[in-house]
Protein backbone atom coordinates (compact mmCIF):
# COMPACT_ATOMS: atom_id res chain seq x y z
CA UNK A 1 0.00 0.00 0.00
CA UNK A 2 1.36 3.34 -0.78
CA UNK A 3 1.76 6.19 1.65
CA UNK A 4 0.96 9.41 0.09
CA UNK A 5 1.30 12.90 1.88
CA UNK A 6 -1.22 15.63 0.65
CA UNK A 7 -1.08 19.28 1.81
CA UNK A 8 -2.26 22.33 0.52
CA UNK A 9 -0.86 25.83 -0.02
CA UNK A 10 -2.50 29.06 -0.33
CA UNK A 11 -0.87 31.70 -1.42
CA UNK A 12 -2.53 35.69 -2.10
CA UNK A 13 -1.09 38.32 -3.82
CA UNK A 14 -2.51 41.81 -5.18
CA UNK A 15 -0.17 41.38 -8.65
CA UNK A 16 2.08 38.82 -8.40
CA UNK A 17 3.11 35.76 -6.28
CA UNK A 18 6.64 34.38 -5.71
CA UNK A 19 6.37 30.83 -5.54
CA UNK A 20 8.44 29.26 -3.55
CA UNK A 21 10.53 26.43 -4.65
CA UNK A 22 8.97 22.81 -4.58
CA UNK A 23 10.70 19.46 -4.17
CA UNK A 24 11.50 17.60 -7.55
CA UNK A 25 9.23 15.32 -8.58
CA UNK A 26 6.19 15.93 -7.06
CA UNK A 27 2.70 15.38 -8.38
CA UNK A 28 1.60 19.22 -8.36
CA UNK A 29 -2.10 19.99 -9.21
CA UNK A 30 -3.01 23.30 -8.66
CA UNK A 31 -6.67 24.88 -8.74
CA UNK A 32 -7.25 28.76 -8.90
CA UNK A 33 -10.38 30.44 -7.65
CA UNK A 34 -10.62 34.14 -8.66
CA UNK A 35 -11.95 37.24 -7.05
CA UNK A 36 -15.68 38.57 -7.46
CA UNK A 37 -14.00 41.84 -7.79
CA UNK A 38 -10.67 43.60 -9.07
CA UNK A 39 -10.04 45.12 -5.92
CA UNK A 40 -10.09 41.86 -4.05
CA UNK A 41 -6.85 40.12 -3.97
CA UNK A 42 -6.56 36.94 -6.34
CA UNK A 43 -6.44 33.94 -4.29
CA UNK A 44 -4.47 30.57 -5.40
CA UNK A 45 -4.71 27.00 -3.85
CA UNK A 46 -2.23 24.73 -4.55
CA UNK A 47 -2.70 20.61 -3.85
CA UNK A 48 0.46 19.12 -3.31
CA UNK A 49 0.24 14.97 -3.59
CA UNK A 50 3.92 12.86 -2.95
CA UNK A 51 4.66 9.51 -2.68
CA UNK A 52 7.51 7.93 -0.52
CA UNK A 53 9.16 5.21 -2.79
CA UNK A 54 10.50 2.73 0.00
CA UNK A 55 7.44 0.81 0.07
CA UNK A 56 6.90 -1.79 -2.73
CA UNK A 57 4.19 -1.42 -5.33
CA UNK A 58 4.58 2.93 -5.51
CA UNK A 59 4.58 4.28 -8.59
CA UNK A 60 7.98 5.25 -9.66
CA UNK A 61 9.27 8.55 -9.92
CA UNK A 62 10.99 10.17 -13.00
CA UNK A 63 14.63 9.82 -11.07
CA UNK A 64 13.79 6.52 -10.56
CA UNK A 65 13.02 5.74 -14.34
CA UNK A 66 16.32 7.07 -15.68
CA UNK A 67 18.49 5.44 -12.91
CA UNK A 68 16.96 2.23 -14.40
CA UNK A 69 18.00 3.40 -17.75
CA UNK A 70 21.68 3.78 -17.05
CA UNK A 71 23.45 1.95 -19.38
CA UNK A 72 26.13 -0.46 -17.62
CA UNK A 73 28.76 0.99 -15.38
CA UNK A 74 31.25 -0.12 -16.82
CA UNK A 75 29.98 1.18 -20.36
CA UNK A 76 31.94 4.42 -21.47
CA UNK A 77 30.00 7.83 -19.61
CA UNK A 78 29.98 9.20 -23.28
CA UNK A 79 26.78 6.30 -24.22
CA UNK A 80 24.76 7.76 -21.54
CA UNK A 81 22.23 10.22 -21.85
CA UNK A 82 22.09 13.11 -20.77
CA UNK A 83 18.99 12.80 -18.30
CA UNK A 84 20.73 9.03 -17.08
CA UNK A 85 24.11 11.18 -15.75
CA UNK A 86 22.07 13.65 -13.89
CA UNK A 87 20.12 10.78 -12.46
CA UNK A 88 23.43 8.84 -11.84
CA UNK A 89 24.76 12.45 -9.92
CA UNK A 90 21.63 12.76 -8.01
CA UNK A 91 22.16 9.50 -6.54
CA UNK A 92 25.84 10.11 -5.99
CA UNK A 93 24.29 12.98 -3.54
CA UNK A 94 25.59 15.65 -5.75
CA UNK A 95 22.81 18.69 -6.31
CA UNK A 96 22.85 20.89 -9.41
CA UNK A 97 23.91 24.54 -9.05
CA UNK A 98 21.12 27.24 -9.39
CA UNK A 99 23.00 29.29 -11.26
CA UNK A 100 25.10 27.04 -14.17
CA UNK A 101 22.96 23.66 -15.02
CA UNK A 102 26.35 21.90 -15.80
CA UNK A 103 27.79 22.51 -12.76
CA UNK A 104 27.10 19.99 -9.80
CA UNK A 105 28.17 20.34 -5.96
CA UNK A 106 28.79 18.05 -3.26
CA UNK A 107 29.44 18.34 0.16
CA UNK A 108 30.94 15.14 1.84
CA UNK A 109 32.23 14.94 5.62
CA UNK A 110 35.42 14.98 4.77
CA UNK A 111 35.00 17.52 1.65
CA UNK A 112 33.36 19.74 -0.84
CA UNK A 113 33.79 19.32 -4.54
CA UNK A 114 32.19 21.02 -7.62
CA UNK A 115 31.81 19.01 -10.66
CA UNK A 116 31.25 20.41 -14.24
CA UNK A 117 29.90 19.04 -17.37
CA UNK A 118 31.68 20.40 -19.73
CA UNK A 119 31.66 19.67 -23.92
CA UNK A 120 34.58 16.96 -23.78
CA UNK A 121 35.69 16.18 -20.21
CA UNK A 122 34.18 15.81 -16.64
CA UNK A 123 36.02 17.95 -14.53
CA UNK A 124 35.78 17.90 -10.34
CA UNK A 125 37.30 20.90 -7.99
CA UNK A 126 37.74 19.87 -5.03
CA UNK A 127 37.34 22.76 -2.76
CA UNK A 128 40.04 24.14 0.00
CA UNK A 129 36.85 26.50 1.67
CA UNK A 130 35.30 23.06 2.60
CA UNK A 131 36.19 20.17 5.44
CA UNK A 132 39.80 18.93 5.08
CA UNK A 133 43.27 20.76 4.93
CA UNK A 134 43.43 20.80 1.35
CA UNK A 135 46.09 23.62 0.55
CA UNK A 136 44.44 24.93 -2.84
CA UNK A 137 41.69 23.74 -5.12
CA UNK A 138 42.34 20.24 -6.02
CA UNK A 139 40.97 19.87 -10.02
CA UNK A 140 40.81 16.72 -11.94
CA UNK A 141 39.64 15.92 -15.55
CA UNK A 142 38.24 12.58 -16.92
CA UNK A 143 37.22 11.77 -20.12
CA UNK A 144 33.56 10.32 -21.08
CA UNK A 145 35.54 7.65 -22.57
CA UNK A 146 36.02 6.80 -19.28
CA UNK A 147 33.92 4.39 -17.55
CA UNK A 148 31.10 5.48 -15.33
CA UNK A 149 32.31 2.84 -12.50
CA UNK A 150 36.07 4.30 -12.70
CA UNK A 151 34.57 7.53 -12.60
CA UNK A 152 32.73 7.36 -9.78
CA UNK A 153 35.05 5.65 -8.05
CA UNK A 154 37.82 8.31 -8.60
CA UNK A 155 35.41 11.16 -7.86
CA UNK A 156 33.89 9.64 -4.44
CA UNK A 157 38.15 9.05 -3.50
CA UNK A 158 38.29 12.43 -2.30
CA UNK A 159 41.50 14.91 -3.45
Amino acid sequence: MSAFHVSKLIITSQASATYPKFPPFSVFRKSLSFPHSVSQCQRKIATFVSSKSSEAGELPTAEDEWLSKLPDKNKPLYSHSLPCIEAWLRSLGFYQSREDRAVWLIEKPDWHAQLSLDVTDLYIRYLKSGPGNLERDVERRFSYALSRDDIENAILGGP
